[in-house]
């Protein structure tokens, strides 16, 4: 899974290759272009930044801002008549090598 990341070079998907979780609310991620002919790799971070939704079991250690309710806004947009979203730490665990056909 992409998650709609590109490469800044050529422009097509990038995959996740491998990632490590360094906190609760940080999670480093190798990614690699399916372009074989370009073949660039990256590294990034995803960062949990802020609370949509309070918690009903709320972790005392965990402190996050309430996100402005024009955030929260956006996010429910997006989330509309998408009832599939992924969880990016399954996805990552799920993922097959893909080969590009017709690459020289």
């Amino acid at each position: 899974m992409s998650y709609g990341l590109i490469c800044a070079h050529c422009r097509a998907k990038v995959r996740i290759r491998s990632s490590l979780g360094e906190h609760l609310l940080l999670r480093t991620a190798y990614l690699q272009c399916t372009n074989e002919a370009c073949g660039a790799t990256y590294r990034a971070a995803f960062e949990i930044t802020h609370t949509l939704s309070p918690s009903a079991m709320p972790n005392p250690a965990i402190q996050l801002p309430l996100a402005p309710s024009a955030m929260r806004r956006d996010a429910m947009r997006s989330l509309q008549g998408d009832d599939r979203q992924a969880d990016l730490l399954d996805e990552i665990e799920e993922q097959e090598p893909q080969h590009t056909a017709g690459a020289a």
